[in-house]
């Protein structure tokens, strides 16, 4: 094998394995990887809680994801995701993409 230009011979090339493409949770993941963040077990998900869980999705900045998503799912307003509510929290995480890594 010709080494380039530049490069001694004692260099080696290094082959770096791929990663395995991430592959997209299922809406039922994504609910169950919410309900485990509901810390105090009243099945309701505050703000803090959204955004621990949006952290763990690897969300970049997950108080801004938090906020959006109880935008997107609190139909009435207390500040809470309850259970009638988590499906539309799911719905929104689930347009973002998160992934399995």
């Amino acid at each position: 094998m010709q080494t380039p230009r530049g490069i001694g011979k004692e260099c080696r090339r290094i082959i770096i394995d791929p990663k395995p493409a991430p592959i997209p949770y299922t809406e039922e993941q994504l609910k169950g990887m919410f309900w485990r963040f509901d810390k105090n077990g009243d099945r309701r998900l505050s703000k803090q809680e959204l955004k621990a869980a949006f952290k763990e999705l690897g969300a970049l900045i997950p108080g801004f994801r938090a906020n959006r998503g109880l935008h997107h799912a609190d139909a009435n307003g207390d500040g809470y995701i309850s259970d009638e509510e988590v499906d539309k929290l799911v719905k929104y995480a689930y347009q973002l993409g998160y992934k399995v890594n």
